[in-house]
């Protein structure tokens, strides 16, 4: 049967791509953006099968407005895809107050109003599917964009919680961590601090790390229209799920250097028990 998809940030990257996905295969897609010009070409192409909303996702109030047109537009929700959100690039010193609240208000409580906006219409019909957008930033953590990682690890730690809630009614949670793609993350999507020049010599090294990080080329956005069919289709979906080449390797390092660490300092860690 036919589902009904809920995209925030459908306007480019990830979301442009899984809600074409979502189309051709004669879905419907409420597709969210700041500014629905972005979706003429998806209205176009898919007519009636695409509700078009503009939002913006810091807006609470607009975000459960939105959630409530699209349940009642097609007459239900099956899968909701909190991809809306963005990259801030800058030394943890170098963040500003505007700069940190904005970045949790989009990457985080963003994600929160929507969750919560939709979960009353999944529990009430006893199915659904919450897609979070992660990241590899989400699990690891890299030097200039402290902030962002931050922000996406807030968004696995609730999304977690959510997960165990929610079993229970049908609902399942997929947290999707993508390595590095050709999106415009880094580019016109992102948002830069002022820069200290102290950091001028790291801001060297922090590029070339993350340029051995990412490794060979950066992965084809859509590659992951199957992927994410796959998951909405699976009878018993991950968690988590990696999308990309890079991401395992960077997780089983960090992870590696984690458990040995606690182990090393497991004497220290039970003295402190009393």
């Amino acid at each position: 049967m036919a589902k009904t998809w809920f995209i925030t940030g459908a306007s480019r990257g990830f979301g442009k791509e899984w809600s074409i996905a979502a189309l051709e295969r004669g879905d419907r897609v409420a597709a969210t953006a700041r500014n629905t010009d972005t979706l003429a070409d998806l209205v176009q192409q898919f007519g009636d099968a695409v509700l078009p909303i503009q939002l913006d996702v810091d807006d609470r109030d607009a975000v459960f407005a939105a959630v409530a047109r699209a349940h009642d537009h097609f007459g239900g929700l099956d899968v909701v895809v909190n991809n809306a959100g963005y990259g801030q690039f800058g030394m943890i010193e170098e963040i500003s107050e505007a700069e940190a609240r904005a970045q949790f208000d989009t990457n985080v409580f963003g994600a929160l109003w929507v969750t919560q906006a939709a979960l009353p219409y999944l529990r009430e019909q006893g199915s659904g599917h919450v897609l979070q957008v992660s990241s590899i930033g989400g699990i690891s953590a890299f030097p200039n964009i402290g902030i962002y990682n931050a922000s996406k690890w807030a968004l696995e730690g609730f999304s977690q919680s959510l997960a165990a809630e929610v079993a229970d009614f049908g609902i399942k949670v997929t947290l999707i961590e993508p390595g590095g793609y050709s999106t415009d993350w880094g580019g016109a999507s992102a948002a830069h601090a002022a820069e200290n020049p102290a950091y001028d010599a790291f801001r060297v090294k922090a590029a070339e790390q993350r340029k051995q990080r990412l490794g060979g080329r950066p992965g084809d956005p859509v590659a992951t229209r199957e992927a994410v069919l796959a998951l909405v289709d699976a009878e018993n979906p991950p968690l988590r799920v990696f999308f990309g080449e890079a991401p395992l390797g960077i997780a089983t390092r960090d992870y590696e250097s984690r458990l040995a660490e606690w182990n090393e300092w497991d004497d220290l860690s039970k003295k402190a028990h009393g």
